[in-house]
This record gives C-alpha cells, structure tokens and sequence, in this order.
C-alpha cells in the first residue's frame, strides 16, 4: 500500500511538505506543489482519514436531525446541506428522530463522543435544556423548524406572514369561509402558521369557527381525514393547509365528496414539494426556498465549526406565494 513516504519520495521533497500539501495548510511553492499532486496522482495515494482527523481531534461529520424522511419537504433542505457539505470535504450523516426525545439524546451523545463536528437540527427540540448545554460547547445550527426561546442560530422563513400571506389570498379570491388544516402545534411552524391564518381573517373582519380549525398531525392521510370532518360540519369555499402533503389529501377528499375544485372550493398549500404540481387540479402553494434552506444551514455550521469564536445571526428568508389552478376568484 502506498504510504505519505513514497509520495514524499516520487516528489522528492520532505513528509511534510507532502502533510502541508495534503491539508492545504502552510507556505509550500508552487513547483513542490505540483510535484507533489502528480506524485499523489502517479502513485494513485489514498490519505487515511480517519488518522488525519483523529489526530486534528474531528471527524468531517455533520449530523441531521429531521423528525421523519417519510417527509418529502426534507429532501431539498438535505440537497442543500448535502451539496455545501461534500464541497467543503465534510459528510452528512442523516438521523431520523420520530420527534422521540430519547431517540433525540441518543443521535446529539454522537457529538459528545466526538463522532460529529457540529449539528443541523430541523426537528422540533424535544430536551430544552440538553440542547442548550450541549451548544455552548458544540456548534449547532437550526434549520426550518427552531425553538426561539433558546439561543442558537437557525436559518428559517417567517412562518406568520406566510401564512397570513396564504389567507389573505384566499380572501382576496372572495372567499368567506375559510377552512385551516394544521399540522401538530408542538412544532413552532404549525402555532405561527396558525397566528397568521387567525390574524388574516381578524384584519378582514371575518369570524373565526373553532369548527373550521383542524389539527390534523402530517401526512396524506391526515389531510384526507381532516377536510371530511370539516366538510361534515359546514361548507366552506376555502381551505389553507400548512403543508402541500395534507392539501393533497384535502384535494382528494373534496372530490371524493362531489365538490369541484376551485369552482366550489379553493385549496391552498404550503411548501411546494414536487408533487403539488404532478396532480389535478396542480395546487397553488406558498413556496419555501428549501434548497437554500439548506445550503445556508451548512454554510453556518462549517463556519462555526472552524472558528469557535465566530457567532451566527439569525436568517430569515423570502416565502413566495405560486398561484396555480386549484384557486380561483369567486
């Protein structure tokens, strides 16, 4: 097997020199350095990396932490992460926590026993107070979904006003009777969501019915569940669903019952995952930038991983609304 001492020799310069080419760290001329990549590239040399960090005390993984991969919203933000990560020679290693916070304590030790470099968290913190403690020593990131009532930075959208965005465009449409369906409120996203559907119907001098508001948990399936009970208890010309994957359920349910979509009814979602605009009617959604999500997430995390010192600021970015067919004026 080739070692660092062949390389050095093929190039006929020291060890280190070869080290300082290697870890791209100190004064090496351009000439050795080229000797050196074509001694690397002749000699077909492999570095051992796990001995290069473990003598640098790091191991170039980050870890993310999602609630579920069942998810499809989870994919672009992991794109992102994923596309930063491996640019800056770092690799992912995706924990799936169920929002268990057993299985949270478990996945976070890896850090502890330095077998991570730092944390992405999109999932809903379930210890507080563990998390807290272990960001003073280690770099943690929050993306999508975070927890403002602790202090580490997260990379987010303005959850409030996207949604009041949401409902007020269906508003704008005519409608009167205006149907939300929400996720858990144990995530911080689906109680600003909620605000901000709430403060639109406020500002436009529109009851609010307890009977029209449903907490109906993530997934297809929950949509579908949801817009029955609704449509059981009252007629509405609006539903806003706070994800795109419970507005698909939605869709299907309302036909199932014979109404026409958007004719009778509007449905607007939130996210804009692929799949919204695969189906018939294609949905209309306020669109998350989950690539970039991701991508600013990481780039904070590698950041904070090579300079302890440096503190990130919060970042909050654009929502845009995509109107598609499954709105349409009254």
């Amino acid at each position: 097997m080739t070692t660092i001492y062949d390389v050095a020799k093929e190039a006929k310069v020291s060890v280190a020199t070869v080290s300082r080419v290697l870890n791209n760290n100190g004064y090496v001329s351009e000439e050795k350095r080229m000797s050196v990549k074509m001694a690397i590239e002749k000699l077909n040399y492999r570095p051992n990396l796990l001995g290069r960090n473990l003598r640098k005390s790091e191991s170039r993984i980050i870890l993310a932490l999602l609630p579920s991969i069942s998810n499809p919203f989870y994919s672009k933000i992991l794109k992102g992460i994923e596309d930063v990560a491996i640019k800056n020679e770092y690799n992912i290693l995706l924990c799936s926590t169920d929002s268990d916070r057993e299985r949270e304590r478990i996945y976070l030790n890896l850090i502890n026993q330095k077998l991570a470099d730092g944390i992405i968290s999109m999932n809903p913190i379930q210890d507080k107070d563990f998390f807290l403690e272990l960001s003073k020593n280690y770099p943690i990131i929050q993306c999508s979904e975070y927890n403002s009532n602790i202090k580490i930075p997260y990379v987010s959208i303005d959850n409030f006003r996207a949604a009041y965005d949401a409902t007020h465009y269906l508003i704008s449409l005519g409608c009167k009777k205006i149907a939300l369906i929400n996720s858990n409120e144990k995530y911080l996203y689906a109680r600003l969501r909620k605000e901000g559907y709430l403060q639109a119907l406020r500002d436009n001098n529109i009851t609010i019915k307890d009977d029209l508001i449903i907490c109906a948990g993530i997934g297809f399936q929950n949509g579908y569940d949801a817009v029955k009970r609704i449509l059981s208890k009252e007629k509405v010309d609006g539903i806003f669903a706070v994800a795109d994957i419970l507005a698909l359920g939605a869709i299907k349910g309302v036909k199932e019952l014979g109404y026409s979509i958007p004719s009778d009814i509007s449905i607007i979602g939130f996210d804009d995952i692929e799949i919204s605009t695969m189906v018939t009617p294609t949905l209309t959604t306020i669109a998350q930038p989950m690539y970039e999500l991701g991508q600013q997430a990481a780039k904070l995390i590698i950041k904070r991983i090579k300079d302890p010192n440096f503190i990130p600021e919060n970042i909050l970015l654009k929502h845009q609304l995509v109107i598609r067919e499954s709105t349409k004026k009254i």
